[in-house]
Parts: C-alpha cells; sequence; structure tokens
C-alpha cells in the first residue's frame, strides 16, 4: 500500500525535480511525504493547487505552499544563447533530467521535451547565456 501511496503522491507532482522541496528530486519528496516526514507545502512549482491535491491524497488539511522556498511560476524551459555558449558543459552536469547535450568547447542546447523548468542549469552557467522561455505549443 505504502507503494501505492508514493506512486499517487509521485504522479501529481510537477517533475521538475528542482530541489526546491529540500530533497533531491519529486520521488524523494513523495517518499517522505508518505513516511510523514515532510509536509505537502514544500512544493514551489506545484503551486496552492498541488498542495491542496497532495492534502487530499494524504487525507491532511491543505495548505497553501511555502512561498519561501520559491515562486510558482508558469511553465518555462531554458534556452541557450548559441553565440554566448563557450562549452562548458556546467550546464549539462547541472542539468537533472539530461536535457541538454553537447560537447566540451561546443555550443551546447536543450532537448526542450526533456526541460522541466526546473532553473539549476542557470547559476551553474559561468557566461550567463541561459534564460528561460515559454514552451512551444
Amino acid at each position: 500500500m505504502q507503494a501505492d501511496l508514493i506512486e499517487r503522491l509521485d504522479r501529481i507532482l510537477p517533475q521538475t525535480q528542482c530541489g526546491q522541496c529540500g530533497y533531491a528530486g519529486c520521488r524523494p519528496y513523495a517518499e517522505a511525504m508518505a513516511r510523514g516526514e515532510a509536509g505537502i507545502e514544500r512544493c514551489p512549482p506545484g503551486g496552492d493547487a498541488g498542495a491542496r491535491a497532495l492534502a487530499h491524497v494524504l487525507g491532511v488539511a491543505a495548505l497553501p505552499f511555502d512561498r519561501a522556498r520559491g515562486a510558482h511560476k508558469p511553465a518555462q524551459v531554458a534556452l541557450i544563447v548559441e553565440a554566448d555558449c563557450i562549452g562548458c558543459t556546467k550546464c549539462i552536469q547541472a542539468c537533472p533530467v539530461d536535457a541538454i547535450i553537447g560537447g566540451s568547447k561546443h555550443m551546447h542546447t536543450v532537448i526542450e521535451p526533456l526541460c522541466t523548468g526546473c532553473e539549476l542549469c542557470i547559476p551553474a552557467c559561468p557566461v550567463d547565456c541561459i534564460v528561460l522561455v515559454a514552451p512551444l505549443p
């Protein structure tokens, strides 16, 4: 039964793998909630609606998400400005979902359908060549 609960919680989470909840990804956060070690309010990407859905599954009182952990934003994806990329590979190393490809000293690119918009690549880039944009429809 615990595995079913974890699966239900994980499916509700946005799968950004951003770590804003304090866990290494959505699945570890779902596991912590199922064990009663974490509250439902820790996911900024899921917003208030996500927190309400998690509360419903767990049968606990709904809470708004913790704004101190970050802001709820519309869907976004990373875009590498080709002219500025130096091919350092730091963004590749920072990406938790392997959405960035490229080789050392060559321009990198983002595979948009894989990008979760977690923003972890942005601080890793030493030349600030990564911007966030709305995903293609």
